[in-house]
């Protein structure tokens, strides 16, 4: 459980694609060749891998291959798991955050900005390849929570829906598949949102949804029927959570606003390992509903109700809380 070399020989694996470049046998002089890499220091990689069972050696040709387990790593694999290893997605980069564990545990910083010298959402917008492998990600992550979480929870109550921080839209998609009388309209960063455009066109569901560029932190646009925040709040202090939110209650209308929250939930199927992660990556926290709520109340939103929509995920009502 200590030993470092294992994890970070599967991520150098994950990385240089050594699951794709060997198929069905390679040499390690190949696979030094194809990814630039020292061919001495490459086969002690190797030789690893087979050690650990995720690559298998012919000993006669010299080949190494992949193994059932090993298979996995592939960026096509069903398991989905390459960007969590593939140190140069945001993903893997994050991961590697870990590496400075102490530093947040003394400080209770988060480790992030401390290794790389910026926060990951600033990391994101200065690098577009990697807002690329984190949209990708998030797709991958939803690809079977955003149809449950469509049909697990009454959208239809909604003509109008704002999906903020929606990335390229793959939640609404499902949403407005599975309620044919609801629009939609997905609020990012531009190459987000430009992305989400391309994908309502392509889905064609381009006349019930939009996109538009712009952040949480901007004006929210008002008179929506509902206003949708996924995967949001665990990835931000409660300072920051608290803005979000607060914006959502200027945006809603006051007699029947209604914010829906969809949030892994402490409590709720939720691991102590994505609790580490997301203080170790952005100095968020994984929260219960009762702590939830309360941070909605300061913000003016009172809890109607919540539930289990998808596995991992809680969809948690609010509206907005009658004047005093």
């Amino acid at each position: 459980m200590a030993d470092l070399a294992t994890p970070m020989s599967i991520r150098v694996a994950a990385t240089l694609g050594l699951v794709e470049r060997a198929g069905s046998g390679a040499t390690a002089e190949q696979l030094a060749s194809e990814t630039g890499t020292a061919t001495s220091a490459l086969r002690r990689l190797l030789d690893h891998l087979v050690t650990i069972g995720v690559f298998e050696l012919d000993p006669r040709s010299g080949r190494y291959r992949p193994t059932q387990l090993g298979v996995q790593m592939s960026g096509d694999a069903p398991a989905g798991i390459k960007p969590l290893l593939d140190i140069n997605s945001a993903g893997g980069r994050a991961e590697l955050a870990f590496v400075d564990l102490l530093q947040t545990v003394t400080t209770g910083a988060p480790a992030y900005p401390h290794r790389y010298g910026r926060d990951f959402w600033a990391d994101l917008d200065a690098e577009p390849a990697l807002r690329r492998t984190f949209d990708a990600q998030m797709n991958w992550r939803f690809r079977e929570q955003a149809p449950q979480i469509a049909r697990r929870f009454d959208w239809s109550r909604f003509p109008t829906i704002v999906d903020v921080g929606g990335g390229d839209g793959p939640l609404l998609v499902e949403i407005l598949r599975a309620h044919p009388g609801v629009r939609g309209r997905v609020l990012d960063l531009a190459p987000a949102a430009a992305a989400a455009a391309e994908r309502f066109a392509a889905t064609g569901i381009g006349d019930r949804a939009s996109a538009a560029a712009g952040s949480f932190f901007d004006p929210l646009p008002a008179g929506a029927d509902a206003y949708l925040l996924s995967d949001v709040l665990h990835d931000r202090d409660d300072e920051h959570a608290r803005l979000i939110l607060a914006g959502y209650r200027r945006a809603a209308a006051p007699e029947d606003g209604t914010v829906v929250v969809v949030e892994p939930v402490r409590g709720q199927g939720v691991g102590t390992a994505i609790n580490l992660f997301v203080l170790v990556c952005f100095g968020g926290r994984e929260r219960t509903v009762e702590e939830l709520a309360e941070l909605a109340a300061d913000c003016g939103l009172v809890l109607r109700g919540s539930a289990q929509v998808a596995d991992g995920r809680t969809a948690l009502e609010f509206g907005v809380a009658p004047a005093r």
